[in-house]
């Protein structure tokens, strides 16, 4: 089955500029939004707020790594473009029905992809009044349908500590980060997207393709 990694942050946290050091040819990106990436480089990402188009990306992807920027989006455009016509009663039930069922199938799709694909799904995080932080989607429906952060086994938070930006790996008591047992060496580690895909290959004995035999 296939690697899905949550990346979760603030805006201007560091997610999308964690892939700076990736390889254009070692990555694949889908942006949801289509901003400009936060540095200079040859990545030429895919725009699309389609979930049948990233489907349909994720399942012809060359690259093993795959990048799904600012992913909740696909949830919140959905929610933008259908609330307005969708009306009251059963009809908001059952938006939050798809809204939740669409991002349940792309996360579900995920982990049927071939072991060696690493898909990594970028939201922004929110803060709850009791201090707890989770991934933002729309509502308390869609989080009660959908533990979006239950669907992964790894799940980074982006902070900024010190002026530096760090990946948090292990839970803080009021956040969802989380990470296998020996996977990284520190519970908050830079913020540098290529070296964690590094060390989740090697955790999993995931080899590069230019490694396996022919």
């Amino acid at each position: 089955m296939g690697v899905a990694i949550l990346v979760i942050g603030k805006s201007g946290s560091g997610k999308s500029a964690s892939l700076r050091n990736f390889n254009p040819n070692d990555v694949g990106i889908i942006n949801v939004l289509g901003k400009p990436m936060p540095f200079r480089g040859q990545h030429k990402p895919l725009v699309t707020d389609d979930y049948g188009t990233v489907i349909n990306a994720l399942s012809k992807a060359t690259r093993d790594a795959i990048v799904i920027d600012d992913a909740g989006y696909l949830i919140t455009n959905q929610f933008m473009r259908g609330h307005g016509s969708t009306g009251a009663g059963n009809a908001v039930f059952q938006l939050y029905n798809q809204l939740a069922g669409n991002f349940w199938g792309l996360v579900s799709m995920i982990q049927v992809l071939p072991p060696e694909k690493r898909v990594y799904v970028m939201m922004h995080e929110d803060e709850h009044d009791s201090g707890t932080v989770k991934p933002k989607t729309i509502g308390k429906l869609l989080d009660e349908k959908v533990c979006v952060e239950g669907m992964f086994t790894i799940c980074l938070r982006a902070i900024v500590q010190d002026g530096k930006h760090m990946f948090r790996t292990q839970t803080n008591g009021l956040d969802v980060a989380k990470s296998p047992i020996g996977m990284f060496e520190a519970d908050e580690i830079d913020n540098d997207l290529a070296a964690v895909d590094a060390a989740i290959m090697e955790y999993y004995g995931i080899k590069r393709k230019e490694d396996n035999p022919q």
